[in-house]
Parts: C-alpha cells; sequence; structure tokens
C-alpha cells in the first residue's frame, strides 16, 4: 500500500456519471488468498491480490456507505444447502491429508488439486457470499460483491473446473430461505455456469441465464438452448451459447437482446451476477474475443436491471479469468466501484503505486509485459439492438434466436420481437 491517501473517485472524473450512494458490503480480506490450487495453476490467488490493491489504490474500500468485511468460513449446516454431507467430508479429509486424493469427487484432478487447508479456503470463500446475501437481507446493504466468489461449476457431490463449493449457489438458497420469492441469476463467465443451473434446475424461484462460449468448444461441454429447466420450472434455464471468437460487439448484442427482456418478465427480488472475465481477448483458456470496457458495460446493464425490476438489490462474485495482471484487476476494481455506486471512468490512470506493486510482488507476471496504465482499452463497444431485426446468415444473431426460441414464450415473449 501505498503512503499517499487513496484517490477517492470524483464528480469532476467520472465523467458526468450520476452516481447513487449505494450501502455496500464488499467480501475481502487477505485470508481469502488461501485458495491456491499452486504456484503453476492459473486459478492463482494473485488474481484477488492484484484487485484488492487495486481497490484500495482507486479508492473504493474507503467510500462512504461501504463496509470491507473479512469473510467467516461457512459452517458444514450452511455448506449443506447446496452441497451433500458425504462431498462436505469427503472436501475435509482431503483438506486434512492432501495425499489421499478422491478423484472422483473430483479432488485432486488436473483442474482441482488438493491442497492442506482447502476446505477452509473454500468454505471462506462461501462465507463471503452468505454474508453478503445476509446483509441484503436484513437491509445493511443494498449491493453486495465478493470477488473471490463465483465458483458456478462446483456440484452437489463434487468439484469441477476450478471450484469446490458453489458460493453463488450457496447466496442464491439464502436469498430464498430469507424469505425472497424470486431471485434472479446471471453469468457472463466465457464457461457455462452448470453448477449454479443444476442447483436450481427444477426451482422455478430461480431464474438462471448463462451466456458463454459454446459447449461444443468449450469446457463443461454443456449450455445449450434447449436446456430450459426441469419439469416443474420450464423455462427458467436460459442459456446463451456464443460461437468462439465473439466480440464485444456480438456480445454485447446477445446480453442485451437475452437477459433485460427476461428480467423485466420474471421480476426477481434480487440479482445475483457472476463476472468471470475469462471472455476477454487475453485470455489463455477461452475463445471470446470481449474487452474490459464491454465487461464494464454488462455491469453497468445488471446494475441497471437491479434498480428498476428489484429494488435495486444485488450480489455480484467473480468467476473466471486468467489474465492476471492486464484483464483480472481492471474488470473487478470496475464491478466493485459499480456496485458501490462509483463507476470508475475508463480514461482513469491506474495509480503508479499499483504498478510498482505488481512489479515488486509478482516480477514473473510483469516480466516482458507492459503494465496497464488506463482502466480501459479504448475499445468499440458499439452494438446493434435487437430491435433492428434477426440476420439468419450470423452466427451470434443465430444463437441468439435458438435461445430466444426455446425460452420466451414459456415467459410470454415473443422471440421475434420482444
Amino acid at each position: 500500500m501505498s503512503d499517499a491517501a487513496p484517490t477517492q473517485p470524483s464528480a469532476a472524473a467520472s465523467g458526468g456519471i450520476r452516481r447513487r450512494e449505494h450501502p455496500t458490503r464488499i467480501a475481502w480480506g487477505e485470508s481469502l488468498l488461501a485458495y491456491d490450487f499452486g504456484p503453476h495453476h492459473p486459478m492463482h490467488p494473485s488474481r484477488l491480490d492484484l484487485t484488492a490493491r487495486l481497490c484500495e489504490e482507486l479508492g473504493l474500500f474507503a467510500l462512504p456507505g461501504v463496509a470491507v468485511v473479512e469473510p467467516h468460513v461457512a459452517s458444514d449446516d450452511e455448506l449443506a444447502a447446496v452441497h451433500t454431507r458425504d462431498y462436505i467430508a469427503a472436501v475435509r479429509s482431503v483438506s486434512e491429508d492432501p495425499s489421499s486424493p478422491l478423484p472422483e469427487r473430483g479432488l485432486g484432478t488436473d483442474d482441482d488439486p488438493v491442497f492442506a487447508g482447502m476446505h477452509e479456503a473454500s468454505a471462506r470463500i462461501a462465507g463471503g457470499s452468505l454474508e453478503a446475501a445476509d446483509a441484503i437481507l436484513d437491509g445493511q446493504a443494498q449491493h453486495a460483491v465478493n470477488f473471490a466468489g463465483g465458483m458456478h461449476h462446483a456440484a452437489a457431490d463434487h468439484a469441477s473446473g476450478f471450484c469446490i463449493y458453489n458460493d453463488a449457489a450457496l447466496a442464491i438458497q439464502r436469498l430464498l430461505d430469507g424469505g425472497f420469492a424470486r431471485v434472479a441469476y446471471i453469468d457472463v463467465d466465457v464457461h457455462h455456469g452448470d453448477g449454479t443451473q443444476a442447483a436450481f434446475w427444477n426451482d422455478p424461484r430461480v431464474l438462471t441465464i448463462s451466456l458463454h462460449e459454446s459447449g461444443l468448444t468449450l469446457f463443461p461441454g454443456t449450455g445449450f438452448p434447449d436446456e430450459i429447466g426441469g419439469p416443474d420450472a420450464l423455462g427458467s434455464a436460459v442459456n446463451v451459447a456464443l460461437p468462439a471468437r465473439t466480440g464485444d460487439a456480438g456480445w454485447l448484442r446477445a446480453f442485451h437482446a437475452i437477459v433485460p427482456p427476461l428480467i423485466e418478465a420474471f421480476r426477481p427480488d434480487a440479482i445475483v451476477s457472476q463476472h468471470g472475465c475469462d471472455s476477454h481477448s487475453l485470455d489463455p483458456l477461452a475463445d471470446l474475443r470481449t474487452s474490459v470496457d464491454a465487461q464494464r458495460e454488462v455491469a453497468l446493464a445488471i446494475s441497471g436491471l437491479a434498480a428498476r425490476f428489484c429494488s435495486d438489490r444485488w450480489l455480484a462474485t467473480g468467476g473466471g479469468g486468467y489474465s492476471v495482471l492486464h484483464v483480472v484487476p481492471r474488470v473487478w476494481a470496475h464491478l466493485v466501484g459499480i456496485v458501490t455506486g462509483h463507476p470508475i471512468p475508463l480514461q482513469t490512470e491506474i495509480p503508479a503505486a499499483w504498478q510498482d506493486f505488481a512489479a515488486r510482488k509478482y516480477p514473473a507476471l510483469v516480466e516482458g509485459q507492459a503494465i496497464p496504465a488506463r482502466m480501459g482499452e479504448d475499445a468499440d463497444t458499439w452494438w446493434r439492438s435487437w430491435d433492428v431485426g434477426f440476420n439468419p446468415h450470423d452466427p451470434v444473431d443465430r444463437a441468439i434466436m435458438a435461445t430466444r426460441k426455446e425460452v420466451f414464450p414459456v415467459h410470454g415473449l415473443d422471440p421475434w420481437f420482444d
């Protein structure tokens, strides 16, 4: 941390953006860095460390109305809201004895290698999202963010895709148990949010929307338009399977063609969102082509949906994202700024103290690379509204229409015009 006082986003720096103060809960503490699969694993804790440091240097953690709270380790009873007792016991077992992996539970695979303290580290991430949900339920916060969370692949009885406990599903269940009648889940990670979808597959109270690269080309190989929910909840699962190499214009067109109409029709009491930033063009594990600027725009759009349709109740999480220096800290600092009601303008210069910190603490990341100098990328984020019509020759439009045809009629919407 630099000795200089952190810079709080000013009205002048906002470029005229009208700000609203949001009582906000941020889940953060250095104990979250214990979620560590090893030095060569993509899910490296430097992602979180660099994000938190950038938020601090930008003054986001010190804003009025913002509470930064180190999460507790979720109890077995709390985890059992979406995970089986046998699975929790299995995670505890490998956590205490990493020499005895349980690959049949997804514990000890290349994606999810076991490590000492795995249970506590994973359950603390879950605790952060549970506390965020509690803060929204009891009125302490309108908005909350856990950028260490978003572990959307974790299933009821096994680990998957770098995810041990599904904090997003746990937060949704906590909101339901706390009295909310309907919760919408919006997942913009490049990978399908399969674990969260499965948790609420047959629950009409939860609308899960996942915007991702098609399972034809990317893990986990699921998330196709015809996956629309169980027999008691048809239309409650929504999947937009985008073709590889979709860029900002197509990604934003797909988001706006699918998400706002469904949120308006569903009218949730709260939105839980997952902001994996691995759809970025620099991400090494996937093949979409979005920018930091576009991902910021989607976070702003979700904030607007929360304000319009669910009394401004919004819980945001992180997720994937493996361009550790250039992408993750900027995207999630933008997310934190938007959650707090203080969006960071794209032309904001990245504080020199953060650049120095990155170079000093993570020299291997920085070696041979230019450290980002601004919070944006000067990307062209123009997108074509669905109102201008469907183009059957455009693969992105075909993906959008496939989803609209499957789920819009269930919600009383016209797939061609709404």
